[in-house]
């Protein structure tokens, strides 16, 4: 018995669903990829297990030359590829000729913290931001916080994204996951930390605390803040003066100000 032909509208509606499944196929998951010169670099100086090192065929620039003469010497494999599969890997992106395949970002338990007298942890709460994120981390590097506590759970992760925004800075900054940042912040309360929570409403001013010793600095997610139960966890919060017609700061900025005040009072302590 002959099958009658489909009309017109069931082809159009195939069509759409061929479309949408070549969209799937050619979604590339990131996480494990580092893209750019200065992400693939520090992939490579920090120690990252690395795949393989994808450079763009034809001619390229001095940075993307060392690039290769560093991976050379650490006799990574290296593939010549087309520009357009790095269009494809970046999202369109600015990969600038070079990305690595990356084993996944080893995190650090919370139970291998090595603790010392000016041990300074940032934890983040339902930060949801990559950019933020990475951001975050390149001023954590600069400024020397030992480690950085994010949740399992409704909060950012490493990914090619943060690698990126962060200059690199991810290979050197040690981030630890947790179940429950409650949890983390009372068993850090144990180890003799001072947590600062950031709250806008607070009635101290972020420079009238004081951050020496064991400090861990709590930052929530710019449009929502601190969870109550978190801010309960807090022996002091800390707000930052706005005096122009805007609320808040972006959180990358807010905690900049914090890390680098913490950074202030430690050096007038050290002369």
């Amino acid at each position: 018995m002959k099958q009658s032909r489909p009309n017109k509208k069931d082809k159009k509606q195939t069509y759409k669903q061929y479309q949408a499944n070549r969209q799937k196929r050619k979604a590339v998951d990131t996480t494990d990829y580092a893209i750019g010169i200065h992400p693939v670099e520090e992939a490579i100086k920090g120690g990252r297990t690395i795949n393989k090192i994808m450079v763009a065929k034809g001619k390229r620039n001095k940075r993307v030359h060392d690039i290769i003469v560093l991976a050379k010497a650490r006799r990574l494999m290296i593939q010549e590829v087309d520009a357009k599969a790095l269009d494809r890997l970046s999202n369109q992106g600015n990969h600038q000729g070079v990305a690595a395949h990356i084993s996944p970002y080893d995190y650090i338990a919370f139970d291998d913290m090595v603790v010392a007298e000016n041990t300074l942890v940032l934890a983040l709460h339902d930060l949801t931001d990559v950019h933020n994120f990475g951001s975050i981390l390149r001023t954590c590097e600069a400024v020397g916080v030992d480690y950085v506590i994010i949740p399992e759970r409704r909060s950012v992760q490493v990914n090619a994204t943060v690698t990126k925004t962060s200059a690199g800075a991810v290979e050197h900054v040690k981030i630890i996951r947790v179940k429950s940042l409650g949890n983390a912040l009372s068993a850090l309360k144990e180890k003799g930390f001072w947590i600062v929570g950031a709250d806008m409403h607070a009635p101290k001013d972020y420079t009238e605390i004081d951050y020496r010793g064991k400090t861990t600095i709590v930052m929530g997610a710019e449009d929502k803040g601190l969870s109550p139960h978190i801010v309960r966890a807090c022996d002091h919060l800390a707000a930052i003066p706005m005096c122009g017609k805007v609320n808040s700061l972006n959180v990358s900025v807010a905690t900049s100000l914090l890390l680098y005040e913490w950074h202030r009072q430690r050096h007038v302590q050290n002369q």
